[in-house]
């Protein structure tokens, strides 16, 4: 079994865990929280693709959240309302699409195929103190055809506001095998306000601008899902990442779940939905995809937090708008 990473200090785990077309025609709005991020030089996305071999990818630590502390920081809340943004799907490589798979009421392996299966991919990272760790992300279609959705907490330490380094995605990833390869990030993006309170899951989303790979940019490579802002709650959904359990493979596997969305209203200022199934350690920044079908959807958010049966993910709304076409733009 893979081990599980506690990568965060003890007060940002507490909090984490708990607290309460295209971009080119999306609505100019300007986020009331400024964007943070990093940017990577040429010879430190090079260095990362080295770096990633497959002894570290095999022994990379799945990042996973503690239980909540009933003292995080509040946060403003998150916009419930907004104008409805939607981009759409991109085409990728044909990935045959099998029959419906059962529906997933716990962690299943995803034998779908079509495009969630070359979109969908595990991010490695390193932190300051040189430990390695593994996440999860999902493709998002944007005008540089180079973004991808993952959780605050996969790409900056909320206690210290430092990004990690030696960022990569691997899409596709199975079994230890990169079937289009390894990206490296260029720039990193998370909503200040999540830095602010030292990781309000409220914004627990971030972006991350992968470079191009043999002269192509990664939409071009593997397709793209659409993405979703202000978007409309409490439907069928669907949430794909690795997971770290015996269950879901060992982090190796693409595992799938899905339900119907309801609001967490057990948490003092949460403005985060969930479903009744839950994905373990690794699977953070995996998508949430409404609409899905035929392995493409729109994302809605990301696998944040999990409490019990459950797992949720923030929303997307003008600030996750705002700095979605800010990565897009890079």
């Amino acid at each position: 079994m893979r081990r599980v990473a506690t990568l965060f200090s003890a007060l940002t785990l507490a909090t984490l865990s708990w607290t309460a077309g295209t971009a080119a025609h999306a609505a100019t709005l300007a986020p009331s929280h400024p964007a943070q991020g990093t940017s990577v030089s040429t010879e430190e996305q090079r260095a990362a693709v080295r770096f990633w071999t497959a002894e570290r990818l095999r022994t990379a630590q799945d990042v996973t959240t503690l239980p909540a502390a009933r003292t995080a920081k509040l946060a403003d809340p998150a916009p419930t309302t907004g104008e409805r943004v939607t981009v759409p799907p991109l085409p990728g490589p044909t990935a045959p699409v099998s029959a419906p798979a059962p529906r997933a009421a716990s962690p299943t392996a995803w034998t779908g195929g079509g495009l969630i299966s070359t979109t969908a991919g595990k991010v490695f990272f390193q932190n300051a103190s040189g430990g390695t760790f593994a996440c999860s992300a999902t493709v998002a279609n944007s005008d540089n055809k180079s973004v991808v959705l993952t959780a605050g907490h996969c790409t900056v330490d909320a206690a210290t506001g430092t990004g990690y380094r030696n960022w990569v995605f691997i899409p596709g990833y199975a079994g230890g095998n990169r079937p289009y390869g390894t990206f490296a990030a260029r720039r990193l993006f998370w909503d200040a306000q999540y830095v602010s309170t030292r990781g309000n899951a409220n914004w627990d989303y971030a972006y991350a601008v992968m470079n191009t790979l043999n002269g192509r940019t990664l939409a071009d490579t593997v397709g793209a899902q659409g993405i979703a802002f202000n978007s409309q709650t409490g439907r069928h959904v669907h949430s794909f990442g690795y997971g770290g359990s015996a269950a879901e493979g060992n982090g190796e596997r693409l595992n799938h779940c899905e339900g119907n969305e309801f609001a967490d209203a057990g948490r003092p200022g949460s403005t985060m939905w969930g479903i009744d199934c839950v994905q373990t350690g690794g699977s953070s920044g995996g998508g949430f995809l409404a609409d899905f079908s035929g392995g493409a959807g729109y994302l809605i958010g990301n696998i944040s937090v999990s409490a019990g049966t459950n797992e949720y993910h923030p929303t997307l709304g003008n600030e996750a708008l705002g700095l979605y076409r800010q990565a897009g733009a890079a």
